[in-house]
């Protein structure tokens, strides 16, 4: 099967995390048949620097037209000065938005074999950590309108009943495929947008009678993540909500470094990214933590090219490496095998077999 991937390396340890992933990828298509084409874009402070443009309009023409995106990540203090409208965010927000994939997806999960990394109590994280975060992606407040005037800065959060309800979807139906209990999270006390956003739920609710739906506050459903994560199973929320929530449940795992997420919308392209950020200060060094790019392609393998049985394979060959006690930097433990992004690479790519 042949299938065209646009690669997005981006910036600081963004090259090195999507080198690595590639070479997996390569061994996925020997294994199985397939023929994977990639199609460089450019995007972030790369692309301010090449073109003065995050993500020029024939740069998104090229994810467009692929089958899915890979995306290392964007950004860094080398940037921070240019003007607002042309920093790297600003091309990931276009790119979701050229895209349409309104539904983030990120699971929280803590691998056995990193139990002892979360920084949580070992009584909590005995209770088990898998659960799924449901984020609205292109709408609220980052796509609302921003301005400042004199010594008053603007930004405004809006969601009509569509966009609720095309994410609480994604919402309800991911619960049905896990174990049925969906949390709404919201701010109702005080925000119009989250008192809409709690109406469209419940009645979206009468229609997926076999899922359990509860409502939470976001300032409570804060707290609850650290003291008792295994009550989740998959929480919907919006974008900043998510945003925020989805990389506090990433630091109770162990490390931010083995996240991955799959962004997509109303067709089978999607946006699939690690959940953290471009690390500029340790880029070039062969020290970041590749996983969370990897398991972002066997996300991507999975929902986009419905190759289940591969993204099963990678899946499997990254516990074996954890099994095996290998450990990049971030998720380093007594007794732990030291090893850099390459080498991770490389010994994942050696334990990919054909499921």
């Amino acid at each position: 099967m042949l299938k065209n991937i646009a690669v997005i390396r981006g910036d600081g340890i963004g090259p090195e995390i999507v080198n690595e992933t590639l070479k997996v990828l390569d061994r996925v298509a020997e294994l199985y048949g397939h023929t994977f084409n990639y199609i460089d874009v450019d995007m972030g402070g790369c692309a301010i620097d090449k073109y003065g443009d995050p993500l020029p309009e024939t740069e998104l023409k090229k994810c467009l037209k692929s089958d899915s995106v890979l995306l290392g990540a964007v950004g860094g203090e080398k940037w921070n000065d240019v003007p607002g409208n042309i920093r790297p965010e600003k091309g990931l927000l276009r790119l979701r938005a050229g895209m349409g994939v309104y539904s983030n997806i990120r699971p929280a999960k803590i691998w056995p074999q990193l139990a002892d990394a979360s920084p949580l109590k070992k009584s909590i994280v005995e209770q088990g950590i898998d659960f799924i975060i449901v984020r609205e992606l292109i709408g609220g407040i980052y796509f609302g309108e921003h301005k400042t005037e004199g010594d008053t800065a603007i930004d405004v959060l809006k969601y009509s009943e569509s966009e609720i309800e095309r994410i609480g979807r994604i919402g309800f139906e991911t619960a049905q495929k896990r174990n049925k209990k969906l949390c709404s999270v919201e701010k109702s006390n005080v925000l119009d947008s989250s008192r809409l956003w709690k109406k469209v739920m419940h009645r979206l609710a009468d229609e997926y009678p076999d899922v359990e739906l509860s409502d939470m506050l976001v300032d409570n459903c804060a707290m609850q993540i650290v003291k008792n994560p295994a009550q989740f199973d998959v929480i919907v929320t919006e974008n900043m909500f998510g945003d925020i929530l989805s990389d506090e449940a990433s630091m109770i795992t162990g490390s931010i470094g083995m996240i991955p997420s799959s962004s997509l919308g109303a067709t089978t392209c999607g946006l699939y990214e690690p959940i953290h950020g471009s690390a500029p200060d340790i880029a070039g060094k062969d020290i970041a933590n590749p996983i969370g790019t990897i398991l972002s392609a066997a996300m991507m393998l999975r929902f986009s090219f419905d190759m289940l049985k591969e993204a099963d394979a990678v899946e499997n060959a990254v516990s074996a490496y954890l099994d095996k006690g290998y450990r990049t930097a971030d998720i380093m433990s007594e007794g732990g095998k030291l090893v850099g992004c390459k080498q991770c690479g490389d010994i994942i790519t050696q334990n990919l077999r054909k499921e």
